[in-house]
């Protein structure tokens, strides 16, 4: 099974992670992993940090002659941004000079209930590890759990369908189109507008949305949409809680930070309508085995994977550290003030739609693992086929 673990500080030398259990044999290339990097740091209201960094990883181990070899992932991404912080974030010799310490926490982040937890006099180390910077690691070790899956026939894409009061105003028409094509498409398309919206109006009321919080010194959430296409029925199972799929991938995009909700399908919706309006029937047509007309159930019936586009949305609230700042109180006198401001974007809403799609991978990747076994590509491609073959000659003959 695959996991993966990062480690680093937002203004240290690197950030890491090491990825164990990928399959030997899975083709990868620096470009797909640098690929997704480079998406990750788009979107209109970004904050002047992107403009330090250009993020690219470098492969330190489990990868020979561009497959991966069935040993451990190693891959690091050096922060620009270091040089710039040696004292303040010094690993081992305390500087001469004297470091101001953090004690006004900003409302919204991490800061005082970290500062609490670990016992620290200063809230900088609590900054530093929370930061958002830290999805680099992960979008780069989902990279390659996102190019497994693509051997197999899976893919991963998203866009943005709201950011702040701009919202589209109801489902999107292109997206049918788009997901015949592979969940990959709704990302190709998506990518092409600096907030990842597939609307242009929409998209044109989000930069001016995004251009006033900015002029205000205020920040913007949104909601990401994430579709996962090519994933056969029977993936993820009902018969103990941790093996959920659902809840797997609820807990994996909810752990992205400023992410406070996950939907499935149209779960919200759903709970105000009677069941006859919600369940998707079947439709057995001869011709083309089992058919649904609908798929407000978001591609996961019973925990597990129904055949259809696997839907989920993530709720992102806006970014805690505001120029403008809110009321807060220094832990040190004990007295009000204001907050302070940490150098952060206005939106991050499009970034956190691509990191997203990397925390999503390695859930669907287990699946598929638990399921069909195998320590090489090539094994698992035939299992899988075997596994589709026999779903078409029960049920589509």
């Amino acid at each position: 099974m695959i996991r993966y673990f990062t480690a680093g500080e937002s203004h240290g030398p690197a950030l890491s992670a090491i990825v164990e259990g990928m399959p030997a044999g899975v083709p990868i290339s620096s470009e797909e992993i640098n690929a997704q990097l480079a998406r990750r740091q788009q979107g209109h209201g970004r904050g002047g940090r992107m403009k330090i960094e250009t993020d690219k990883a470098e492969v330190l181990s489990g990868i020979r002659f561009g497959k991966t070899i069935g040993s451990p992932i190693a891959l690091v991404i050096k922060n620009r941004d270091w040089e710039n912080w040696t004292s303040t974030m010094a690993q081992f010799e305390k500087p001469d000079e004297e470091i101001t310490k953090i004690t006004i926490p900003r409302p919204g982040h991490a800061d005082l209930a970290g500062r609490i937890k670990y016992g620290f006099d200063d809230i900088r180390p609590v900054i530093e590890r929370s930061s958002a910077r830290e999805t680099a690691a992960r979008v780069a070790a989902g990279a390659l759990s996102k190019a497994f899956l693509k051997t197999l026939g899976v893919e991963i894409g998203s866009y943005i369908s709201a950011i702040g009061p701009a919202a589209e105003p109801s489902a999107n028409p292109q997206l049918t189109e788009l997901l015949s094509q592979g969940a990959e498409a709704v990302s190709t398309q998506a990518d092409i507008s600096p907030v990842r919206m597939i609307d242009k109006t929409t998209e044109a009321a989000a930069l001016a949305a995004i251009d006033a919080a900015k002029e205000s010194g205020d920040t913007l959430g949104g909601i990401i949409e994430i579709f996962i296409t090519g994933v056969p029925p029977g993936f993820g199972s009902y018969v103990q809680h941790d093996r959920r799929l659902d809840a797997a991938l609820a807990a994996a995009i909810i752990s992205i930070q400023a992410i406070k909700g996950v939907e499935i399908g149209s779960a919200f919706d759903n709970a105000g309508k009677p069941g006859s309006q919600v369940h998707d029937e079947f439709h057995l047509i001869t011709e083309h085995g089992i058919v649904r007309k609908t798929n407000r159930a978001g591609g996961l019936e019973g925990s597990m994977s129904s055949g259809q586009v696997i839907h989920l949305r993530a709720a992102m609230k806006p970014i805690s550290s505001l120029v403008t700042p809110l009321l807060s109180f220094d832990i040190e006198s004990l007295q009000p003030t204001l907050s302070r401001f940490e150098r952060s974007d206005t939106c991050a809403v499009p970034a956190a739609g691509v990191v997203a799609e990397a925390v999503v991978a390695p859930v669907i990747a287990n699946a598929l693992l638990e399921k069909l076994g195998g320590d090489h590509l090539d094994e698992i491609q035939k299992r899988l086929a075997l596994y589709r073959e026999n779903i078409r000659n029960t049920f589509f003959t």
